[in-house]
Order: structure tokens, then sequence, then C-alpha cells
């Protein structure tokens, strides 16, 4: 019971995101006529300072209770998300605030994780943790398909403000549901009194880079994010400009192949009971980067749709088995006592990962052009299976001693 309000509380939340995805942006553009060049900065600046702010929140949320931490920041991200449609109506949204609220909320959604993964770790272990990664995944899938079309829809009938509502209550929802779980939570206790503050905030960095597998997903995971999110703004110039696809024709071609997630999350348990986790991490993980160099082939019409289609089904389908199957080997590999400072760590260097790269890879579309663009992304992509562990150790819980 305790896990499914847990689930409820992620569920909630990931429907309200994905309600709301790219909602800045839209506002940016259609209230505040925002150019590309601000439509870029709002981007790139939640996800690059959200996560310098992160930084010394990691250690924070290591020793203390985590069901507190989460209501927080959920109630944080409230905060700041209904502050938009508050001043959209009474006509004094700014730009600058865009910004801020983005960041806050960037910085919120690292700190939420991280406590999160630490108390999830706490509920369940073993082979419930696999299905309970699963489930997480099969729910992230299931509302990146229903959410965006619905959120579009919902913007043209009540104006570009309405998702943001909806995203900021969905986090009110969100701190209900883990208000609900009960039993007692102890109080983390320092494993060193002595340890200084400055060397806690590097300590999430440490024990990745001094895990041999850990340290290779790291580097594995953090370039395969950012070069196929570096790429989605540069898809998307491709195909509503140049090659004339109409908005439905994107969503669909992006939307629909969310179901290979579902399934591949679904499939995730079954693979690692047949043939073991680390084959599924190292095929699976190599097969998810075999697809996105065929989105620079992409052409205009009917044929052109099939093959974003196709490719992106593919693509989702091995991240919908890696994925859980990755996240519980990081958490089943981590101490308790370092759950939280690493996995705000490992949130921090990808958003700033995904930030860089957005920004470098616009500058290289300008430059050159998006297809050409898309295709050294997609080139790059072929070479981070280079990346993954030869071997990994058996996914059981290793103690916090073992590691100091």
């Amino acid at each position: 019971m305790r896990f499914r309000w847990l689930w409820a509380s992620f569920a909630v939340s990931t429907f309200g995101t994905w309600l709301g995805f790219d909602a800045f942006p839209l506002i940016a553009i259609l209230a505040l006529h925002a150019g590309p060049v601000e439509v870029s900065l709002l981007s790139a600046a939640g996800l690059a300072v959200g996560a310098v702010v992160a930084v010394p929140l990691g250690p924070w949320v290591e020793f203390r209770r985590k069901r507190p931490v989460m209501i927080g920041m959920d109630v944080a991200r409230f905060v700041v998300l209904i502050s938009v449609p508050v001043a959209y109506a009474v006509n004094c949204l700014s730009f600058f605030q865009l910004v801020i609220v983005a960041i806050v909320a960037a910085a919120a959604d690292i700190t939420f994780r991280s406590a999160s993964g630490a108390f999830l770790k706490s509920l369940v272990s073993g082979p419930e943790l696999l299905v309970a990664n699963g489930r997480f995944e099969a729910t992230t899938w299931t509302a990146t398909v229903v959410g965006p079309p619905l959120g579009n829809a919902a913007i043209g009938l009540f104006g570009p403000v309405v998702t943001v509502v909806v995203d900021a209550v969905s986090y009110l929802l969100s701190a209900a549901a883990i208000g609900a779980i009960r039993g007692a939570e102890p109080r983390p206790v320092r494993s060193n009194q002595n340890r200084t503050r400055a060397g806690e905030l590097l300590d999430g960095w440490r024990f990745i880079l001094a895990h041999p597998a850990l340290r290779r997903l790291f580097v594995n995971s953090v370039l395969v994010n950012g070069l196929i999110l570096a790429t989605a703004p540069l898809l998307a110039v491709l195909m509503l400009g140049r090659l004339g696809f109409a908005p439905w024709q994107y969503g669909l071609a992006f939307g629909l192949p969310c179901v290979g997630g579902l399934i591949g999350s679904r499939l995730a348990r079954r693979l690692v009971t047949r043939f073991g986790e680390h084959r599924i991490l190292r095929v699976f993980g190599t097969l998810r980067a075999c697809w996105s160099v065929g989105l620079a082939l992409v052409g205009s019409g009917t044929g052109g749709l099939v093959l974003v289609i196709a490719v992106q089904f593919g693509l989702v389908t091995c991240m919908g088995v890696f994925n859980p199957v990755f996240a519980t080997y990081r958490l089943e590999q981590t101490p308790p006592d370092r759950v939280a400072r690493t996995l705000s760590a490992w949130s921090v260097t990808s958003n700033a990962t995904i930030a860089a790269m957005t920004a470098l890879w616009g500058l290289l579309a300008t430059v050159t052009s998006p297809r050409l663009a898309i295709a050294v992304a997609g080139a790059l992509l072929l070479a981070t299976p280079l990346l993954l562990p030869r071997q990994i150790r058996d996914a059981v819980p290793v103690r916090g001693s073992e590691h100091r």
C-alpha cells in the first residue's frame, strides 16, 4: 500500500508534466511574442541554472527524512507554477518570471527525484525494485502518449496557461498522495559528523566515479540523453518547416511510438529473469543507440512520416527495456546513505549536459543545416555502446561501508 501511494504521486505529477509539455515556450511565443533566441534561452536556463542550484541540495536531502522533502518540493513547484497563470490573468507576466519559474521548477524536480529514489529503496528491494521501476517507466510512457495531445487541445480551447494550472495542481495532488503514506521514517544520521559540507557536495560524483560499472553507465547515459534531446528541436524545425509536416503529423510521429515504451517496460522483468541483468543492459544499451541516425534521412510525405514513426518506435522500445533495469541496478549498487547525493549528482550532470548540447547543436545546425546536425548526433550515438560496462556486479544491495 505504501508503494501504491508513491506510485500514485508519481503518476499524477507525471501526467501533469506531460500535459503541460512545452507550455513555457508556447506561452513565451503566444503571450509574450518571444523570438527563437529567447525561447532557446528559456529552455536552456531552466536546465542549466536549475542544475547548479540543485547541487547543494543533494547533501541536504541525504540527511533528512525523505517524505517531508518530497512534499516540500511538490509545494514549491505548485507555488512557482501557479504564479504564471496568476500573473497572466492580471496582465503582468514577463519573460523574466518564466525564466525564474523554470529554474526553480528544475531545481525542485532534481531534489524531488533524489529524495524519491532514496525513499523507493527503503520501501522495496530485490526483484520488487525492478517491478516498481518498470511501473514508473510504463506510467511515464503512457503520460507521454496521452499528455501532449490533450495539452495542445486544451491550449487551443482555453488559452496558453491552462496546462500550467493543471500541472501546478498535479503537484498538490502528488503532495497529498505522499502525505497519505503511513509508517515511521527514521531520521538519517551522518556517518561522520566531521565531514565538511564542501566535501559532501561532491560525494555523489565521488561514489559514481569510484564504482567501475556505474562510472561507465554514468558517462554513457549522460551522453546518450544529451545527444538524443539536443536534436529534438532540430527535428521539429526540419519537419515543421522545410518538410512541411502539419503539427498533428509531428505530434503523431512522436506520440504513437511511445507505445513501444509501454511494451518495453512490460518486458523488462521477464527479459532480466531469462537472460540476466548484465546482458540486458549491454544489448538494449547498444540497441537504443542505433536508431537516431535514421532521422537524418527523413523526407517529406507519408514515407517520411512512417520513417520517423518506425525509428522512434525502435528507440523508445529499447529505452523502455533499458531504463527500469538501469534504474534498478543503480539503486541496488548505491549504499542507502548515499542514494540522494548520487541521484542528485546524476541529474545535475545530465541536465547541464542536455542544456550545453542543445545550445551546441543549435549552433551547429545554424552553421551547417538541421539535417547534418542530426546526422552528426546519430553518428556519435553509434559510438556510445563502447562506454557500457563490460562486466557488472550482481544486483544485490551493497553495504555503505564497502565503498568508503
